[in-house]
């Protein structure tokens, strides 16, 4: 069987893969999946039936299949638990925003990052996913989407895992998507959020595609942060902002900065003017975001009136913020939870990528 899927390959690849073939046979083929959003070969009726065989031995669909969907009171959220081919699973969201609809996507099995306050953080890590197994939630979203008439218009990678230890995949997975032969959603669509592994910010800055850049923020003080995003141990405030600042010198684009609040941890007014110095000066965004609080978790969730006294002090300084609306929490949408339910374990960290 060979090591890469259907969705593993870019559209050059594939005509590489299938030189043999005429070259409308490879669009038909292409089209079919990012046009048509065929789940199978054999949804691709374009194709005749022996080269939908041939297909399905040499360059096989990604086995990705959803397992479980929650679907929010509202209707405006929907999350899948997925089981890939070796069994392990993984959470994506689809979300419907007033003028946008939107796929939040995971890039890893579990997370090595380890957030004191995601559930993702306390499953432990397991391994990267593929370029096809993040394409494929895409597509997902996408498809449910169409069914009602609906048009995917923003994917963001802030599922489960840290997207900056999975950089390749998830930069060609960016790429496949945004290809105008195919599914062709604009760079600019596309948000990757890190927890501010600084290598992967600087290489993003290089890359030359106008996707967006997130820094899981939640504090400005290396004691607090610490104490939230391990990995601040190893790329403090400092060096971060460092690097959010040559991102921005590099490409002229923005970078948001998010902040999920806790009651008593990071939410005082003193908090909030330590974010407010730290960003001064700097082009960029705010989204303060409630806590889906989780069964096990260390932490509660601010209140409102807490957390806008904290956007009023960030307003005050000039910087540019917004309260995140908290989709979902009906169905455990917040990352990790509905697979750290699936599961009912707790598991330990295997074969965990180095945070350098």
């Amino acid at each position: 069987m060979p090591d890469r899927s259907l969705l593993d390959l870019s559209f050059d690849d594939l005509h590489d893969r299938t030189a043999d073939l005429p070259r409308y046979r490879v669009d038909q083929i292409w089209q079919g999946v990012f046009r048509d959003f065929a789940p199978s070969y054999d949804a691709m009726t374009t194709l005749p039936q022996p080269l939908r065989a041939r297909l399905s031995k040499t360059i096989p669909f990604p086995i990705v299949e959803p397992i479980r969907e929650d679907e929010s009171e509202d209707g405006r959220t929907q999350k899948t638990l997925f089981q890939c081919a070796d069994g392990e699973t993984i959470e994506s969201v689809t979300m419907r925003f007033r003028d946008r609809r939107t796929a939040c996507v995971s890039s890893q099995v579990g997370c090595p990052v380890g957030c004191s306050f995601c559930a993702t953080g306390q499953s432990g890590f397991v391994r990267n996913l593929t370029t096809g197994e993040i394409v494929a939630q895409v597509l997902h979203s996408a498809r449910r989407l169409r069914a009602d008439a609906e048009t995917l218009t923003h994917v963001v990678y802030m599922g489960m895992g840290e997207p900056f230890l999975n950089y390749d995949a998830t930069l060609a997975s960016i790429r496949i998507l945004n290809d105008p032969r195919g599914f062709g959603l604009g760079a600019r669509s596309f948000t990757v959020s890190t927890a501010g592994i600084v290598p992967g910010i600087d290489r993003f800055a290089e890359e030359g595609i106008q996707a967006n850049l997130a820094i899981s923020l939640h504090a400005a003080d290396d004691a607090t942060r610490d104490r939230l995003v391990p990995a601040n141990r190893r790329y403090p405030t400092d060096e971060l902002l460092a690097a959010c600042r040559r991102y921005v010198e590099r490409t002229h684009r923005r970078v948001t900065f998010e902040i999920t609040l806790f009651d008593g941890i990071n939410d005082t007014e003193s908090h909030a003017r330590a974010v407010a110095e730290l960003l001064s000066g700097l082009l960029c965004h705010v989204n303060l975001i409630p806590y889906n609080e989780t069964p096990d978790g260390p932490f509660s969730a601010s209140s409102a009136e807490r957390i806008r006294a904290f956007a009023e002090t960030l307003s005050r300084a000039r910087i540019p913020v917004t309260i995140r609306h908290s989709m979902g929490s009906d169905i455990q949408a917040g990352c990790g939870q509905l697979r750290s339910e699936a599961d009912g374990t707790t598991r330990t960290n295997a074969s965990t990528p180095a945070i350098r």
